[in-house]
Parts: structure tokens; C-alpha cells; sequence
């Protein structure tokens, strides 16, 4: 008779949770992060974990749902954002007795990756000894650009004319680094649109004769959806982790989301402003 009516007394003051009760609810959530350039697979991504965490669900109606759904967002959004960490710095240092680290940069044009590639030059070489190479020997005035902010950080760029091969010039620097004793190589490429598949193969030819200890992708915060694009085809070559530019002009954030999601690599820094100083690790 005690269960019976305990069993009543649950009715009134529970509910569970059905899929119906929260489509609507989910499809406002899933507009929002479309909005704040959320990738489509990164949204039902997360609307599938929160759909995991509420239907079937029993809440009281002494529950504080705000708070039952904050968590499972945080939930959620920790989930899509899960990856194996990278430690730049425990990397190099565990190579340093066999040689160079090299580090390959790729991305899209404008995206800011000759600038990100001084930033972590000024951050690394308060450790280490570290050389560029100006692996872009496509782009008009790009290797001026670079040998600017190599100046500006004091460390030595190895170069050849516009229109050599870039693979050459990065096994240059990599052979340069190994006869004096460098710690790091930093190697420049151009930036390529992901659908041109002429310059791609030369990515891979680049990656292949240089032999990258790590690839990094570099993407623009504000490209929104079009850079989780480039991250997807980008990863095609083969990435290790990313760098999001540009994120302290950002609003919506969405792209960091959403470029983790779809490569399944970690982003290790995040640029939030122009001077050399502004590269943060991306926690």
C-alpha cells in the first residue's frame, strides 16, 4: 500500500523526459550554434549528446532546471571539444639530443599564418634556438613580409628566389638547423585554397620531404563555417593540431568548436591581437 502510493505521490511531482518535449527547445539551441558559426555536424553533434543526456530523464519539480541544463551543455560542449592535448615544449625537448623539431604551417591565404608563425618564434626562442623557413616562394612580397617579422624577433630565415621549390627550401633550412645546432625549424608555406588540388599536392610533397614533426593548421576565427571547411580538406593532408587567428575580434566563437570537432586534433593557441606577444595557449 506504501509503494502504491509513493508511486502516486512520483507522478505528480516528476516528469520524465520524452523527445517531443524537447524538440523545439533543440531546434532553438541548434539555430543559436548554426548562428555563433557552429558547424552543422558539430550542432547535431551536440544536440545528440544533450537528446542522450534528457529523454528518459526524470526531473522534480523541485529541480532547478536551469541548472540541469547548463550542465549538460557544458557537458556537451566539452565532449565536441575533446582531444589529445599537445605540449609543444615536451615535444621539442624530447627530440632535442636527435635534431631539429620541425613544425609545418598550412592554411588558407590571409589567414594570418606568416604573423602566428613569428608569434610562436618569439615564444620559442626564449627556450630554444630556432630558424624559419620562407617556404612560400609563390606568393608575391610574402618572403619580404617574412624576413620583416624574422628581423623583428631575432631569428635567422633561410630563403631562395620566388618561384624555387618550396620543398627545397624547407630541407635547406632543416639541414641548416642539423649542422648548427638549431633547436626548431618553423617552416612558411603559401597559402592555398583547399579546392586548388595543384597546390595541395605540393603540400604533400613539401610535407613529405620535409618529414614535419607536427603539422598545424592554421585557421581565421572570423572565416566562421568556410574555415571549419578548410580544416576538414586541410586534414586530408594530415594535421596535428590547429591555431585559431584572430579570435579577439570573434564574438561567437564557433569555429573553435567546430574546426576540433572535425579534425579530431587540438588547438594549441589562439592569436588575440597583432603585437608578437599575443599567442595564447588555447585551454
Amino acid at each position: 500500500m506504501f509503494e502504491t502510493l509513493k508511486k502516486k505521490l512520483d507522478s505528480f511531482v516528476q516528469k520524465t523526459i520524452s523527445e517531443k518535449d524537447l524538440d523545439n527547445a533543440l531546434w532553438d539551441l541548434e539555430v543559436s550554434l548554426l548562428e555563433s558559426d557552429v558547424s552543422m555536424k558539430a550542432s547535431e553533434k551536440m544536440i545528440e549528446k544533450l537528446k542522450e543526456e534528457f529523454i528518459g530523464k526524470k526531473v522534480s519539480l523541485t529541480d532547478r532546471k536551469k541548472d540541469i541544463i547548463q550542465d549538460a551543455l557544458e557537458k556537451a560542449v566539452s565532449e565536441v571539444l575533446e582531444s589529445d592535448p599537445i605540449n609543444l615544449e615536451e615535444l621539442i625537448d624530447k627530440k632535442r639530443e636527435k635534431g631539429p623539431f620541425v613544425i609545418l604551417f598550412l592554411g588558407f591565404n590571409g589567414t594570418g599564418k606568416t604573423t602566428t608563425i613569428a608569434k610562436l618564434a618569439h615564444i620559442l626562442k626564449k627556450k630554444y634556438k630556432v630558424v624559419i623557413a620562407a617556404s612560400d616562394t609563390f606568393r608575391a612580397g610574402s618572403q619580404e613580409q617574412l624576413e620583416k617579422h624574422a628581423e623583428a624577433v631575432q631569428v635567422k630565415m633561410i630563403k631562395h628566389g620566388y618561384g624555387a621549390d618550396p620543398a627545397a627550401v624547407a630541407f635547406d633550412a632543416i639541414k641548416h638547423a642539423e649542422a648548427k645546432g638549431i633547436d626548431v625549424v618553423l617552416i612558411d608555406t603559401a597559402g592555398r585554397a583547399e579546392t586548388n588540388k595543384n597546390l595541395m599536392e605540393q603540400m604533400k610533397k613539401i610535407k613529405k620531404v620535409a618529414n614535419p614533426d607536427i603539422t598545424v593548421f592554421v585557421g581565421d576565427a572570423l572565416a566562421g563555417n568556410a574555415a571549419v571547411e578548410q580544416a576538414e580538406k586541410f586534414g586530408e593532408v594530415g594535421i596535428d593540431a590547429s591555431i585559431l587567428t584572430k579570435i579577439d575580434a570573434d564574438a561567437r566563437g564557433g569555429a573553435a568548436l567546430s574546426i576540433t570537432y572535425v579534425t579530431g586534433k587540438p588547438i594549441i593557441y589562439v592569436g588575440n591581437g597583432q603585437e608578437y606577444t599575443d599567442l595564447q595557449h588555447f585551454d
